[in-house]
């Protein structure tokens, strides 16, 4: 992740700003009519809702915030060591701590005052209620000014901070102020920075981007660093250290031998000296800038003996610069990103994934089967050959002759067809005709093309499948690329994670089978405590009887509106084609049978349900459907498709409406003498 994907958080409002952001929307996302003569359960819904919406707003805000602003310890290294320079991270990670804390007592605040609106017993200490609920979140935020106005400031600072990839080759350019830094990244990048006769011009950190052979390549200027100990470095000079100690990067050591800078030479080698640990096995080049004052030849030998120490270290370049001249600017962009090339290519040659690599590659080399030495055989025509020379008169003619011979770009038109081979020279300006020997051209496409191509393609999936083309899906460039790659991973896996948490927060901690226990393990344990279970024995030998009791008579019930049912069917089955035997099965006896005792329905109160003679035989409200199951869900349905309506108090559609409340023709035009009654 680089500093330009921190530039995108949004502005962080003070504490009164929140509150009017979210009280308002709450006024307005929800229904802000109530009387005290509604029902008590739409009075505890009215206030539930708004309190509900007004701690899911808390929520979205503080979340978005959360969010937006990184996570210290999932940052790069140079990126997390950066903003504990400017920002301090304790701070920061307080600030951060404190919103997370305020969101959580914000979330219990809602969950206990809906708790409490549900027992609410008047529209009047509903409303206290929503009150008292609103007003404590409103004074958690207050609380959180400090932390709101921190994190803005922040906000600011990291939006103004240049776009640094620490991923990408770098260049650094480090060492004393007032030594030429800033006047080298202006010569070899676009950027603008501010060139000053004195010291500490540049303040911060500031990025330039170049081209070297077809790569980008980053340029960081850093601010002049002083020689004293770390301790006592103030926040200019610790982004030096911090670009310096965490960059993969090819450092410029900036060097002035003319001490137009005020620091001598021996100050600048003992500075070199003392901030070598941190650019340890990185590739590094010393520039000896102001070339055209003072020169490494004229020094005196003291002072070049210390210069000549430095140079003589393992994979030390040096290069002589004036940035005044231009004198070997451009061999210093060249030897220092061609050093960091090398470096970079080394370091994959030694890490573990070039053996995986390697083992895939093999190089024939061809064995000698004798001493006979074989040199190359070069045609004589081509030892002949001439150089071409553009002011010969007898060298070849190229295409681009003929083409100004024939009046140039934009006149001369190419003839595509000089280079067929036919076996006649006059063949070439022949039109090619669509049919030819009594058949198309088209004859001559592979019938078969079609079915070769689905061919190809079913290949491609089973290698797709058989993971043929997986195999270098783990390869990565660099250990960055590869860090960037898992902290992405991790960062999507914290935050499925904590949505999850989220989710759950609402859910009974154990499920409700969990606590349940037979009444015969219930005893044991009471028994083993000491207890006497026998009351709670008996209570529930009675429970038992009645559920049984209820049982039986549900099914009593269903079994006699079966026997109901099929009587009514054999009844009107049995009316035959004439009308003599019509009713006979109702008054007809018959000897040595007796007849069947019909079970009759009963209500839960254990009254016989007397059947209507002309009661509709069917259920109407079951029309349609499968079942009552069926026909209850299409009931709750419809209910929940009118819940939003009932909430907005909407009417439906059966209530009575006037589309037009004033009419025009009663209300338009200039009022007459007389009375004001239309009526």
């Amino acid at each position: 992740m680089s500093t330009s994907g921190m530039k995108a958080i949004a502005p962080v409002p003070k504490a009164a700003d929140f509150l009017d952001i979210v009280l308002s929307k709450t006024q307005r996302k929800t229904p802000t009519v109530i009387h005290k003569n509604f029902k008590i359960s739409r009075i505890r819904n009215f206030y539930m809702r708004k309190v509900k919406f007004t701690q899911d707003s808390f929520d979205e805000k503080l979340g978005a915030i959360l969010e937006d602003f990184p996570i210290i310890d999932d940052l790069h290294p140079f990126l997390s060591s950066l903003l504990n320079v400017l920002y301090d991270k304790n701070h920061y990670k307080l600030a951060l701590g404190q919103l997370r804390t305020a969101r959580h007592l914000i979330d219990q605040v809602a969950k206990d005052y809906v708790r409490l609106l549900k027992f609410g017993d008047s529209l009047y200490r509903c409303k206290q209620l929503k009150r008292a609920a609103l007003g404590r979140m409103a004074t958690i935020m207050r609380r959180q000014n400090e932390a709101l106005e921190f994190l803005e400031e922040v906000r600011k600072h990291i939006s103004r901070l240049p776009a640094i990839d620490p991923t990408a080759r770098t260049l650094l350019i480090c060492g004393y102020p007032n030594v030429g830094k800033s006047s080298f990244i202006n010569k070899v990048t676009r950027a603008d920075v501010d060139v000053q006769p004195y010291a500490f011009t540049t303040k911060s950190l500031f990025v330039g981007h170049l081209d070297h052979r077809y790569m980008r390549w980053q340029v960081i200027d850093t601010p002049g660093i002083l020689d004293h100990p770390l301790e006592e470095m103030n926040n200019i000079e610790m982004q030096s250290i911090t670009a310096l100690a965490h960059l993969k990067a090819c450092i410029l050591y900036f060097m002035d031998l003319s001490e137009q800078c005020g620091y001598s030479v021996e100050a600048q080698c003992q500075l070199f000296h003392s901030i070598k640990p941190l650019f340890a096995h990185k590739p590094t080049v010393l520039v000896l800038n102001k070339a055209d004052v003072a020169r490494l030849a004229e020094l005196a030998p003291e002072r070049r003996a210390l210069v000549d120490a430095i140079i003589a270290g393992e994979g030390m370049h040096h290069v002589e610069v004036s940035c005044y001249t231009d004198e070997g600017v451009m061999a210093l962009k060249t030897a220092a990103c061609d050093a960091l090339l090398e470096h970079r290519v080394d370091a994959k040659l030694k890490g573990s994934k070039v053996t995986a690599i390697l083992n895939r590659l093999h190089v024939a080399q061809p064995a000698p089967r004798d001493d006979v030495v074989r040199a190359p055989f070069i045609p004589d025509a081509a030892k002949a050959r001439k150089k071409f020379d553009k002011t010969d008169p007898e060298r070849r003619r190229l295409a681009r002759d003929v083409e100004l011979e024939e009046g140039g770009a934009g006149v001369y038109n190419i003839n595509m067809k000089k280079d067929y081979m036919l076996a006649q020279e006059e063949w070439k300006s022949d039109i090619i005709p669509e049919i030819m020997d009594g058949k198309n051209v088209a004859d001559f496409i592979d019938p078969d093309i079609l079915e070769k191509l689905e061919a190809l393609e079913r290949e491609e999936e089973k290698l797709h499948a058989d993971g043929f083309y997986e195999s270098e899906s783990d390869m990565f460039d660099s250990d960055d690329e590869r860090d960037a790659v898992a902290g992405k991973y991790a960062r999507e896996k914290k935050l499925v994670s904590q949505n999850t948490k989220k989710a759950m927060k609402n859910r009974a901690a154990l499920p409700r089978t969990a606590g349940l226990r037979s009444i015969t393990e219930l005893s044991r344990e009471m028994t083993k405590a000491g207890l006497d279970p026998s009351r709670i024995q008996e209570r529930a030998e009675v429970l038992a009887k009645v559920h049984g009791a209820k049982r039986k008579r549900e099914r009593e019930e269903d079994e006699a509106r079966m026997a109901v049912d099929a009587e009514s069917d054999g009844g009107a089955d049995g009316a035959g084609a004439d009308g003599e035997g019509e009713g006979e099965g109702e008054w007809m006896d018959v000897d040595g049978a007796e007849a069947p005792k019909l079970k009759r329905a009963k209500a839960n109160s254990g009254a016989v349900i007397a059947k209507h003679p002309r009661a509709p035989r069917t259920n109407r409200q079951l029309a349609g459907m499968r079942d009552e199951a069926q026909s209850s869900r299409a009931i709750k349905l419809r209910n929940l498709g009118q819940r939003e309506r009932n909430y907005h108090a909407k009417a439906g559609e059966a209530d009575r409406a006037i589309k037009t409340k004033m009419p025009k023709h009663m209300f338009a035009g200039k009022r007459k003498n007389g009375k004001t009654d239309r009526r």
